[in-house]
């Protein structure tokens, strides 16, 4: 794994656990973890629970005891660890977004191509699509329970950067980050809803703002969402959005909605999904990520409404392998799940979901964001995917 921050610590976690919860057809050896700063990484070694600690990814790629590499770093560095991965023989995750750019994420994806040919799989790390209630709302979805889909309202709302004196960390600065809410939040939001809808977005017409855009240099590291700042280095101009939001259309009509910030004061991971179809609704937050809600649109009007699914029975996905009925999952359990359905995909030669592919779709109707955005709201079509 490179890169033991926040999510080398999520995704340290799945892979620490799902042998222990799921029956998988390989066991996953954590073998060697890298970073820049020797003395941290060793520490994140042994917190972690790797056998190894490196601080050149290029060693890392060169061990003979490394099969998969699980890309953690902020996202300038993605391209280049990935391809160099593939083009030694290794497999790979990569957190989301998948690059920086349209271009790079072409680049990977082309090597991700042209690695499985040789055998290589590689996968675009959106873990919500691994919560059992989303899982279940595809399901659901797919068995034409709410029928020809006509809405699909996506929100993801934080509040982390409401004081202006949090400082200028790397998720701030276009360089190292790429966006800053739009591709945060907004790339899960997107590959959300062409998840469920089962489809890729046509076109978009977005807004995006900087609330503040100058912030005081960091003093010292940063940890997850949290970092101090204010000290006699000055300010940093912001580089990124803070906000974005933004309609959409699939090609099968279907009206889309998005909006994403680090700005929603009160709201600290309000991921919420709404499907409107002919035949009935699904509503989903991740706040309450055991809960879906479901409305049948096809029963009595004197009896309908929506009613709550408690996602944690056995027969929901993901679920034989936990608990009782109605002792719930959390957030870790969403990397636990990836790292299980990576695993089977490895052992049973099956294209991983989501692929690169997918996040570089993902990063295309980012992209038209930007541009939509750039050109006041103007209508920008998204590329459609080239076909396999």
């Amino acid at each position: 794994m490179v890169g033991y921050a926040f999510m080398g610590a999520a995704h340290s976690q799945g892979w620490r656990t799902a042998g222990r919860v799921f029956d998988l057809p390989l066991t996953p050896r954590l073998a060697a973890v890298c970073g820049r700063d020797g003395q941290a990484v060793r520490a994140a070694a042994d917190r972690l629970g790797w056998a190894a600690a490196e601080t050149d990814w290029r060693a890392l790629i060169a061990r003979d005891d490394v099969d998969l590499v699980d890309i953690c770093t902020p996202g300038d560095s993605h391209a280049e660890i990935a391809v160099a991965a593939l083009e030694a023989g290794k497999h790979v995750l990569c957190e989301k977004p998948l690059a920086n750019s349209v271009e790079e994420a072409e680049t990977m994806t082309a090597a991700a191509e042209q690695a499985a040919a040789r055998g290589q799989l590689a996968m675009t790390g959106f873990n919500y699509r691994r919560v059992p209630a989303i899982a279940l709302a595809r399901r659901m979805v797919d068995e034409g329970r709410v029928g020809t889909l006509r809405h699909v309202r996506v929100t993801y709302l934080q509040d982390w950067l409401v004081d202006p004196a949090f400082p200028l960390t790397w998720r701030l600065q276009k360089p190292y980050a790429g966006s800053g809410a739009l591709g945060d939040l907004g790339a899960h939001a997107v590959d959300l809803a062409q998840f469920l809808v089962g489809e890729p977005l046509a076109g978009v017409s977005a807004l995006t703002e900087t609330f503040v855009r100058e912030r005081p240099l960091l003093d010292g590291a940063s940890s997850g969402l949290s970092a101090a700042g204010g000290g006699a280095g000055g300010l940093g101009r912001v580089t990124v959005d803070d906000a974005a939001l933004f309609t959409g259309r699939f090609a099968s009509g279907a009206l889309a909605s998005f909006e994403a910030t680090r700005f929603a004061t009160g709201r600290k991971n309000a991921l919420r999904v709404e499907l409107n179809g002919e035949r009935g609704s699904l509503a989903f937050d991740l706040e309450r990520l055991n809960e879906l809600y479901f409305h049948d649109h096809t029963e009595p009007g004197d009896s309908a409404g929506f009613r709550r699914i408690l996602v944690t029975e056995p027969q929901h996905p993901y679920l034989e392998a936990w608990w009782p009925p109605g002792h719930g999952l959390g957030y870790e359990h969403t990397f636990v799940h990836q790292a299980r359905d990576l695993v089977h995909a490895i052992a049973e030669k099956t294209a991983p979901a989501p692929s690169f592919a997918d996040g570089l779709q993902v990063q295309r109707v980012l992209a038209a964001v930007e541009e939509s955005a750039a050109k006041n709201s103007v209508y920008t079509a998204v590329p459609a995917p080239v076909p396999a």
